[in-house]
C-alpha cells in the first residue's frame, strides 16, 4: 500500500493460500485436469502460493532496504504455465 510517499509492506496473513483457490482450481481445469489428477495438481499448486508469497515479501523488503535489485513478477511466481 503507499501511504504519501511510503511504501507500506504488512505481514502475510496465516491462511494457507485458500484466497487463491479459485483461480488455481480454473486454471487447472482450462489445461484439462479432472478428478483425482485435478485434486492432486490443485494440493501442489496451493502448497506453493504461501512460499511464494512469502519469497516476495522476503525479497520486497531487501528491495526496500536497497539489498537488491528489481524483481519481476515470474522471477517471484515462474511461468504460469509451470502449475
Amino acid at each position: 500500500m503507499v501511504r504519501g510517499n511510503e511504501l507500506v509492506i504488512r505481514p502475510a496473513k496465516t491462511n494457507t493460500g485458500g484466497e487463491f483457490a479459485e483461480q488455481i482450481l480454473a486454471d487447472l481445469i482450462e489445461q484439462g485436469y479432472s478428478s483425482k489428477e485435478l485434486l492432486q495438481h490443485f494440493k501442489q499448486a496451493q502448497s506453493q502460493v504461501r512460499p511464494a508469497v512469502e519469497k516476495m515479501i522476503g525479497e520486497a523488503e531487501s528491495a526496500a532496504f536497497s539489498e537488491s535489485e528489481y524483481v519481476s513478477y515470474e522471477d517471484v511466481f515462474g511461468n504460469e504455465g509451470n502449475i
